[in-house]
């Protein structure tokens, strides 16, 4: 067994709370940093020629009525689209609404697989930065004022 040197000294002891709750801007970041990374996982299993599936659970009642939980795929639609002249298009989405990367622009163009890789890795770590959290408050107000119609 290797030996430590460090002692407790060594440490950087902080007096520190855990959260509660985390602030609505954080919780939509989080919501669309796991979405992009379903979508960097369909990118891929498309390089890869494989099957990504992302599991949910579902509550169906069976032929007596009795309820049960079943694991499902979840649906998962690629982001990405090859426009009129092929070009590989890609589009930042936060529900149904596409995200406005600067004013009035919403579709990143790359070349090729390979490159929306290093795009999708690029804008995560933008989101967790919090870059896009007006796009994201702007997509989050509108999906809100579909639902008090």
């Amino acid at each position: 067994m290797a030996t430590n040197n460090k002692s407790l000294d060594t440490l950087n002891l902080v007096t520190s709370t855990k959260p509660l709750h985390q602030p609505p801007v954080v919780q939509r970041r989080n919501k669309l940093i796991a979405k992009l990374w379903e979508q960097e996982q369909l990118v891929k299993a498309k390089l890869d020629n494989t099957a990504f599936a992302v599991k949910k659970h579902k509550t169906v009642k069976d032929l007596e009525g009795n309820r049960r939980r079943i694991e499902v795929d979840k649906r998962l639609k690629p982001w990405w689209f090859q426009d009129i002249d092929g070009q590989l298009c890609f589009s930042v989405r936060y529900g149904a609404k596409q995200l406005e990367i600067k004013p009035g622009r919403s579709t990143i163009a790359v070349k090729d697989f390979d490159e929306l890789l290093t795009t999708l890795a690029l804008i995560k770590s933008a989101v967790a930065k919090g870059s896009l959290d007006a796009a994201i408050d702007q997509a989050s107000g509108a999906l809100k004022a579909n639902f008090a119609k």
